[in-house]
């Protein structure tokens, strides 16, 4: 049968709590009023986050395990966040960015890190189980520490760098029987966590600079439009020319369906990563990767129950 220890989930939670009360206090003023604002607006975000990131996964899951070209895969949920963001400016839904001499260079290297991490992510995905795969993703934080002390030069408080155990603890215990370990999974993830943690940091530090005229989803737009012009190559190369009628028809899948299905992953990768964006525009690095540490609970427990891993 299928057991679940939930009781991990009541190590997580209050120091997620913690950490969402004291960001909104530091970056929304001293009044109960803003502070409450602050909460409300970040479970919002939170939830649209955390939803679009378990129908992502779960689905994402599902295409990979019959159409096997994870690099493929993933220059098209790049491309579809980028043009999500073109249909923004061209309807006015997002404001077009006047981008100054230089900017799409100094992008370059959030772009090669964002690229690195979401391939990554994607090749482990696609080997091991997405619960597996999200507990190795769940040690992020301990990546953002070093990475915002070295980049940003922010040194963590101890209450802080606390939180961080039993977050973490927590989310390991969750699924430390997986079953599907696999020495390849295990690195594309750890690399996916040291690639995220560089992307989130450098993207951090931009919005936090006086260049950094951007809106987080102009950003993330930009950063995702020369992410896929890198996958493509490379897709290509290992992978060749797959979406084509002819390749699902030698796998035995229907085209039309096939296509659709990436096509809709990649629409709940953009919801997400959107929302992420606009989250780590409104607190620190380290912060965000907490965040991103409770989301995975959601996606493990989400992912066992739907894929009826045992744990």
């Amino acid at each position: 049968g299928l057991v679940l220890d939930f009781d991990t989930l009541h190590v997580v939670f209050p120091g997620i709590l913690y950490l969402l009360w004291d960001e909104s206090e530091e970056n929304s003023g001293p009044t109960l009023k803003t502070q409450i604002i602050g909460l409300a607006t970040m479970a919002v975000l939170g939830f649209m986050w955390y939803g679009g990131n378990i129908y992502f996964n779960i689905l994402n899951k599902q295409v990979l395990k019959a159409f096997m070209y994870p690099i493929s895969c993933t220059c098209v949920y790049l491309g579809v966040n980028a043009l999500a963001g073109v249909i923004g400016w061209t309807t006015g839904v997002l404001e077009k960015p006047q981008l100054k001499e230089g900017q799409l260079k100094a992008f370059l290297p959030m772009a090669l890190f964002h690229t690195m991490g979401n391939l990554l992510m994607m090749m482990s995905l696609g080997m091991v189980a997405v619960s597996f795969t999200h507990t190795i993703k769940a040690c992020e934080p301990f990546f953002l520490v070093a990475t915002s002390a070295t980049v940003l030069g922010q040194l963590p408080s101890i209450n802080l760098m606390l939180s961080l155990v039993p977050i973490v603890l927590g989310v390991s215990i969750a699924s430390m029987t997986e079953l599907s370990f696999n020495w390849l999974g295990f690195w594309t993830a750890i690399g996916s966590n040291v690639a995220s943690a560089l992307r989130n940091t450098y993207s951090k530090n931009y919005m936090g600079d006086k260049r950094g005229d951007l809106s987080s989803l102009n950003l993330l737009t930009i950063i995702s439009a020369q992410s896929c012009l890198m996958c493509i190559p490379i897709a290509l190369y290992f992978e060749g020319l797959v979406f084509l009628p002819s390749s699902a028809a030698m796998a035995g899948l229907d085209y039309w369906k096939t296509v659709s299905s990436v096509i809709v992953a990649g629409a709940m990768m953009t919801l997400y990563q959107q929302t992420s964006y606009s989250i780590l525009a409104k607190c620190t690095p380290v912060t965000h990767s907490v965040m991103n540490s409770v989301k995975r609970v959601a996606v493990i427990v989400a992912s066992v129950l739907f894929f009826r891993n045992p744990v």
